[in-house]
């Protein structure tokens, strides 16, 4: 499977003129990030175990922060 055959995700906190977003898919051996706006450059893999880390650590930062991110 190539990087162009995976499913990629954007955040739906994303928007089509935002200047930052990001992108992600599941791969055979973890997770794949790329920048939205430009899907061609290097794209950054990490393993489950460290995705759910910083999910996990993303989860914590957001709830202590409250309704305020939006």
């Amino acid at each position: 499977m190539t990087y162009d055959e995976l499913s990629w995700c954007k955040s739906s906190y994303s928007t089509a003129d935002g200047p930052d977003c990001v992108e992600v898919a599941v791969g055979r051996d973890g997770v794949l990030i790329r920048d939205s706006k430009d899907i061609h450059r290097a794209r950054i893999a990490v393993g489950p175990e460290a995705w759910a880390a910083f999910l996990g650590a993303v989860t914590v930062l957001v709830d202590g922060m409250g309704a305020g991110i939006r």
